[in-house]
């Protein structure tokens, strides 16, 4: 039997984990093993359990945090391993008197005497330290299972690890692999913009792995961003990933086939889009034209048009442009035809010359029916009369109601639906219009409930979007959907009546444009009156899928845009109570969580089709604010233009000097100028003369008494109206380009042609 401590004093030997002697102190009478000891003893009877232990350790913690810490560091030992260790370490160093590197039952004894810890409840002493983390069974205790018994996790990050990047391309699933290291590693917890990601349960990120790894399935744009990793309990000590998206080109050519007679101008366009920013090169035939480049045949915009003046016959060819980036390549084909007498040939047959087919044209919805207007030469192509019966029908395209004594239009909002329909929505008539684009004759009626205010085409669903507002007073809104809204059926609506939940509060909605690489829009948003929260819909199922707080802001939605660039909504908040303006959210779509404020940015939000420019118009303060947003999704630090022009609506149109680069126009509600920014410098131009718009209280239908409307991806005019006439800029010289008179209130426009 071997023996230890002073004379007199004999401490049990564990061998197996049985008690082989034990002694008393006879002078003092203090039983270095008393009941302490006894009950709580390694032996199968044992009524110390593992949770009683826990809660043992934890007391112990709180004891010496107080002793240690309590006074002059302000450190918690619960969430902070720094501070952990800090405390164990102390404890450790008081706990070794013999200062040996090993802790004892003796020592064990020592401080149970020396604190005065008597056997609780629980059963449990601190010789179940030895009991439960004597790892080894050699009767002592390390520091390292020291450690282990108070939770203190020896923790590693290489410094070269502190920032991972990865890139992944869209569509591919990612992993994301957490470099901190250790022995008996706590759980890694991940997270998102500050939104802690393991208990989200989300439908793309919803397997952390063994390891700890983050796995994203089906990456998208909205994924890219920083996700930042850490050990629970350990979040002093985190690594940051940054997820880069790559998307490979996609790519349009302008026009695609065009017939020219000797001697006059040819321009071929072409535009690009993917993650990075796709290098742009032009083909004549196969062959690189950058070697035949003259005076006479030159690159403009940075690459992105052909420019040819003079064309002779020999400038024949198929022009190819060529995007690339490291994600992949796009390509199409330009085909340019010189011939005498073009316009009898085979080639001008196929080919649409802009604006005389039956693309490329604004449609205008005014007092006196449809405008169709061809805007290169401000030529009116059609006027669709009010009194203008439906195709094969006897219905009249808005008959005279009673009471009236003349019969006019009423419209509220139209969209292009696949260039094949426009869908138009007549309040007064508790009906959406459906004209023809090929025919250009207006060819059913869609039956709504009571005044239908707003329409929105969902390309990815073909599915058209409808608010009414089932009284003047708003006091019965409601959505529907029209399905298969480009086939040429007999088209119904149908109620959104999400289960457990009426939409008999909406306000608006809002739904995500597609553009060239996003073609897919999953989710819509659905605003209520007067509540702090946004209501996120499947727009497949036409149902509710959850909800998102606005409450701690105390933000009731007005109005929301959406850049897939990190996947940002940005909210426009109403006035609060005392009618003070409340800053934009940005409220993060992966998570479904509000990040926070957009800084000082108020005012309704407009982002480019890009998803590279959030232009925010504050009326109340005169402001224009301009944030770009990178293709890492980074948003920037706004840029301000001071107007007084109380904008009305913008409209955004592609650079005509700059690649993947877009300029915005606005549009004036009480002026009669309009304005022109150049986003890429900021610079401003003011077009003037456009006279007055309609009065807000003549157009009841939205706060846009004025539109502002582009003619799609490679147009070059637009189109806003006054209150009694129609004004086209021209956008490549960014002057007027004429005016239409005599179209009263043409405030509904829609564009069909290259969109």
């Amino acid at each position: 039997m071997e023996s230890h401590g002073g004379a007199g004093v004999r401490f049990p030997v564990f061998v197996g984990r049985h008690i082989l002697g034990q002694s008393t102190d006879a002078d003092s009478g203090y039983s270095v093993l008393p009941n302490h000891y006894a009950a709580c003893s390694f032996l199968p009877d044992d009524s110390c359990r593992l949770s009683d232990y826990r809660r043992l350790k934890a007391k112990i913690l709180e004891l010496h945090d107080k002793r240690y810490l309590g006074s002059g560091v302000h450190s918690s030992h619960k969430d902070n391993m720094v501070a952990r260790k800090q405390l164990v370490n102390m404890m450790f160093k008081r706990f070794d008197a013999d200062d040996s590197g090993r802790v004892d039952s003796s020592e064990l004894s020592q401080v149970i005497k020396q604190e005065g810890l008597s056997k609780d409840i629980s059963q449990c002493t601190l010789f179940d330290l030895l009991k439960y983390n004597d790892v080894n069974d050699d009767e002592h205790l390390t520091k390292e299972e020291f450690y282990t018994a108070f939770e203190v996790f020896l923790l590693t990050l290489p410094d070269d690890q502190k920032l991972s990047i990865t890139t992944v391309t869209v569509g591919q699933s990612a992993v994301l692999t957490c470099a901190i290291a250790g022995e008996q590693r706590p759980p890694i917890l991940w997270k998102r913009n500050n939104q802690l990601l393991n208990s989200l349960n989300l439908e793309d990120i919803n397997d952390f792995g063994d390891d700890g790894s983050l796995y994203i399935t089906k990456v998208t744009t909205a994924h890219m961003g920083n996700y930042t990793c850490h050990a629970d309990g350990y979040e002093q000590l985190s690594q940051i990933h940054t997820l880069q998206v790559n998307v490979p080109p996609v790519m349009r050519v302008y026009p695609e086939s065009q017939a020219r007679e000797p001697g006059v101008t040819a321009s071929l366009r072409c535009h690009a889009e993917g993650i990075p920013g796709p290098h742009l090169a032009w083909l004549k035939n196969g062959v690189d034209i950058t070697g035949k480049l003259s005076k006479q045949l030159t690159l403009q915009a940075n690459g992105s048009e052909v420019h040819i003046s003079n064309v002779h016959f020999e400038d024949t060819g198929a022009y190819t442009c060529i995007a690339k980036n490291e994600a992949g390549v796009d390509e199409d084909i330009s085909s340019l035809f010189v011939e005498d007498s073009a316009r009898k040939t085979l080639a001008n047959i196929l080919w649409r010359e802009e604006g005389l087919g039956i693309g490329n044209m604004f449609y205008v919805f005014y007092d006196d029916g449809v405008k169709v207007i061809q805007p290169v030469a401000c030529e009116i192509q059609r006027h669709i009369k009010p009194s203008e019966k439906l195709l094969g029908l006897q219905e009249e395209v808005c008959p005279i109601l009673a009471g009236e004594a003349v019969q006019r239009c009423v419209w509220s909002s139209a969209v292009n639906v696949k260039d094949k329909f426009i869908y138009v929505t007549q309040p007064t008539l508790g009906r959406v219009l459906i004209v023809d684009v090929q025919t250009q004759k207006a060819v059913q009626t869609v039956s709504t409930d009571p005044f239908p205010v707003k329409l929105h085409y969902d390309k990815s669903h073909d599915q058209v979007w409808l608010l009414s507002w089932g009284d003047m007073e708003k006091n019965l809104p409601t959505l529907q959907v029209i399905n298969q809204a480009s086939g040429r059926v007999s088209h119904h609506t149908v109620h959104t009546q999400p289960v457990g939940r009426r939409f008999d509060r909406v306000d608006d909605f809002f739904i995500p444009p597609s553009s060239l690489i996003i073609v897919n829009i999953r989710f819509g948003i659905i605003l209520h009156r007067n509540e702090p929260t946004l209501y996120k819909i499947d727009l497949e199922t036409t149902s509710y899928v959850r909800n998102i707080s606005l409450r701690e802001y105390n933000c009731v939605p007005k109005s929301v845009a959406y850049t897939h660039l990190g996947g940002y909504y940005f909210v426009n908040c109403r006035p609060d109570s005392t009618g003070a303006t409340q800053p934009q959210l940005v409220v993060d779509s992966v998570t479904d969580t509000v990040i926070g404020q957009n800084g000082d940015v108020t005012g309704t939000p407009y982002v480019s089709p890009d998803g590279h420019y959030l232009i925010t118009v504050d009326d109340d303060d005169g402001l224009m604010r301009i944030q770009t947003v990178s293709e890492r999704g980074e948003i920037r630090e706004p840029f301000d233009i001071h107007t007084n022009l109380h904008l009305s609506d913008l409209a955004f149109q592609r650079s005509f000097t700059e690649v993947h680069q877009y300029n915005v126009f606005g549009s004036s509600g009480r002026q009669t100028d309009a304005l022109f920014v150049e986003l890429s410098t900021g610079n401003v131009k003011m077009i003037k003369s456009l006279k007055e718009a309609a009065k807000r209280s003549e157009w009841p239908w939205s706060g846009r008494n004025r539109v502002m409307v582009a003619s799609g991806l490679f147009g070059q005019y637009l189109v806003t109206p006054s209150r009694e006439s129609l004004f086209i800029l021209d956008g490549r010289l960014n002057k007027l380009n004429c005016e239409i008179t005599d179209v009263l209130k043409g405030n509904v426009v829609a564009w069909v042609g290259d969109s």
